[in-house]
């Protein structure tokens, strides 16, 4: 996995230029701005993962878009087992803290229970988060590399990849740390900057996917 390619391979298409500022641009769309940059992040790994050798992609608007929205699908379906955490502390932390006392005070009776449950919830979204930021690289990877959306949630298939090539998926989160580090550079640039940065950040991201999926065949094959 060549780490450094991430950064490097956007400058290496003659109309770098052109297609940052354009996606920029689109990104500025409500909401399907943001759903078109994820998609555009990611049509740059299914290039990568097909080996082409301009991954930068064109402007299409329409396949990108497309690919955002499955993106996103599989983001909420992720994101389900969060939402079922949140339940134990809207069924009871709030209502206990929210109880009035005889004295017209707070009840604090069942706080104890209501405190011990919010912490364990809150523990466990954590640590399914941290989860996550390993395991949807390679669900996307295998959504993108079979063209399939169903792939993404083929856990004996996901769980092989990151098996197969641990080493490239924390270099994926190394990366779209750095990424994020990155975009946030351009508020130097006010508005602007940050706009070219992040879609910068984005691209960098989808390289780093492609070539995970790809070190993580790789293995499986040999």
């Amino acid at each position: 996995m060549d780490f450094g390619k991430a950064f490097s391979f956007v400058f290496e298409d003659p109309d770098w230029l052109k297609k940052i500022v354009v996606a920029a641009l689109i990104g500025l769309i409500p909401v399907i701005g943001q759903v078109y940059l994820v998609g555009y992040g990611l049509e740059v790994a299914r290039r990568v993962i097909r080996h082409d050798p301009s991954p930068l992609p064109d402007i299409l608007f329409g396949d990108s878009l497309a690919t955002g929205f499955k993106s996103f699908l599989i983001g909420l379906v992720y994101a389900i087992p969060i939402f079922l955490l949140l339940i134990p502390e809207l069924l009871i932390l709030v209502p206990v803290t929210s109880t009035t006392g005889a004295d017209g005070g707070v009840s604090s009776a069942g706080e104890p229970l209501a405190v011990a449950a919010s912490l364990c919830c809150t523990g466990l979204m954590i640590l399914y988060g941290i989860l996550l930021w390993i395991w949807i690289p390679a669900a996307q990877g295998n959504f993108l590399g079979k063209d399939d959306l169903g792939a993404a949630f083929r856990f004996k298939e996901i769980f092989a990849l990151l098996k197969a090539a641990p080493g490239a998926y924390l270099m994926v989160l190394l990366g779209g740390l750095l990424g994020g580090l990155i975009a946030s550079l351009g508020t130097i640039g006010c508005g602007v900057g940050v706009l070219l940065t992040s879609t910068y950040a984005v691209a960098l991201s989808g390289h780093l996917y492609g070539q995970a999926y790809n070190a993580a065949m790789a293995n499986k094959a040999l």
